[in-house]
């Protein structure tokens, strides 16, 4: 069989914007790689799928599913059809992200300093003051070169009509980028002649842009600064990434109990005695980095280590104290922050969103939950969210009394039904809704954002839902050069 008989089957959703298709001609950014999947048999298919496969479990990519009861590590889903953005899109994309991360970064020198947006009534002193992640101790906390936000990883999604929006921002301790990067790797192994032909622009420079970064915030006038990735260990769900990070950057992988303080300087323990460390890029969370500040049982962090930070002994990448900014309550105030900070208008929009905390907005969202998604404000990888439209009314009623516990800690928004784009599935091509991360990079010189990012599927058939904890994969994303 030929993969031509696959496309005929290929049936989109008139209510959704399909990728590939425009009522049912291919997009022109499709084309090339349309005109190659015709050329192979639907046996050649398999055996690139089979391919990927292997090499995904040889190189060990994985992650953890901390629910599934199946032991630990999983390897990550792969689909091997590539999900292509032209350079207009990425153009428009990369404009909207670099004026957010703007705001976003003034809100957190401003929130821990002068609270002008707080005094000026844009955003309530409440919501800050009742969100976990603000942190008291940084209040007045000299952040070098006032880079709150150095990695930043900026989730899209398009609604029916190829409209993109911002689904969420993540800056405390992005992840996912080392699957950008490996899928990209897979995807010239299996398919070596596609990406030259097609003009797709490189993602390979990222881990050479963060280090010159990182290299960049060392507070010691040297050459060679001494970097180090800070990972909780190898239970971690993201722990594949931080080695893959480390080695590709040249730099050391330590755990807290390989660092240690004196005299407000950070040192690593090695076999020839102690060196100073300079910067940090740290992939554990605020709560855990200093016992001493901090929560004093954590065995992740290392004592007395925000003294070091606060001295400007170190550098901490990103920033402690972020969570107030990408808290999914205060999400629905950046495009007040966009017009305050920055007195432009939002170039990418907010999905609509309701505060549970708000009576009102809560009694609209309860009269219509099962047309909404409901998420905790500070949960991640789809944990602990109401998917209305598939919830049963007891779900609902119990989701209910939760809320009602604490409302603050929840939003609602109406269901968006995710474009989609072609999935090479038990040989046949089959779409599947997706959703697009994008990685920035914020250093001294400015902002940077790889082309390309971390494109998640939701590989159930009428699943919403793309995280891999939650069952989802992933597939590299090309952007075009012209």
């Amino acid at each position: 069989m030929q993969t031509s008989e696959l496309l005929n089957n290929y049936n989109v959703d008139p209510r959704t914007w399909d990728e590939m298709y425009s009522s049912s001609t291919v997009r022109e950014q499709y084309k090339g790689v349309v005109d190659f999947l015709r050329q192979m048999s639907i046996d050649e298919l398999g055996k690139k799928e089979e391919l990927a496969k292997r090499l995904f479990m040889s190189q060990g990519i994985t992650f953890t599913v901390y629910s599934s009861g199946e032991g630990i590590e999983k390897i990550f889903p792969f689909d091997i059809i590539p999900r292509i953005i032209t350079a207009a899109e990425w153009t428009y994309i990369e404009e909207g992200i670099r004026q957010r991360l703007k705001a976003l970064n003034l809100f957190l020198k401003d929130v821990y300093n002068s609270q002008f947006i707080l005094k000026d009534g844009v955003v309530p002193f409440e919501m800050i003051y009742s969100c976990p992640h603000f942190l008291r101790e940084m209040h007045g906390f000299p952040v070098p070169h006032d880079i709150y936000v150095h990695i930043a990883g900026i989730d899209l999604i398009r609604d029916h009509d190829g409209t993109f929006y911002i689904l969420e921002d993540n800056l405390r301790t992005p992840s996912g980028v080392s699957y950008m990067l490996e899928n990209r790797e897979i995807t010239k192994r299996i398919f070596p002649d596609l990406i030259p032909t097609n003009n797709v622009r490189t993602v390979t420079e990222y881990p050479n842009i963060l280090h010159r970064n990182l290299v960049s915030l060392s507070p010691r006038q040297t050459a060679h600064p001494n970097i180090v990735l800070l990972t909780p260990g190898i239970y971690n769900s993201a722990y594949f990434e931080h080695t893959t990070l480390a080695r590709l950057m040249g730099v050391e992988l330590v755990e807290g109990r390989d660092l240690v303080v004196d005299n407000h300087r950070v040192y690593m323990k090695t076999t020839s005695g102690l060196q100073q460390v300079d910067v940090i890029y740290r992939r554990v969370d605020d709560h855990f980095l200093d016992p001493l500040v901090f929560q004093p049982d954590s065995m992740l962090g290392v004592a007395g280590l925000m003294s070091a930070y606060r001295k400007g002994n170190v550098a901490i990448v990103n920033a402690v104290g972020n969570g107030v900014a990408d808290d999914k309550a205060i999400y629905t105030y950046v495009p007040a922050m966009i017009r305050y900070y920055l007195n432009e208008e939002p170039i990418l929009k907010n999905v609509p969103t309701y505060q549970l905390g708000n009576p009102e907005e809560r009694e609209h969202v309860f009269a219509n939950m099962n047309q909404m998604v409901v998420k905790k404000t500070n949960g991640s990888g789809g944990y602990g969210m109401l998917m209305g439209h598939t919830a049963s009314d007891e779900e609902i009623d119990r989701y209910k009394e939760e809320i009602l516990k604490d409302p603050r800690q929840y939003i609602a928004q109406p269901i968006i039904s995710l474009s989609s784009a072609p999935c090479y599935m038990n040989g046949h091509l089959a779409p599947r809704r997706v959703d697009l991360r994008p990685y920035a990079l914020c250093g001294p010189a400015g902002i940077e954002i790889v082309p390309g990012g971390l494109t998640r599927v939701a590989l159930r058939e009428g699943s919403l839902v793309v995280n891999s904890s939650q069952g989802g994969g992933s597939k590299d994303t090309w952007v075009l050069a012209g």
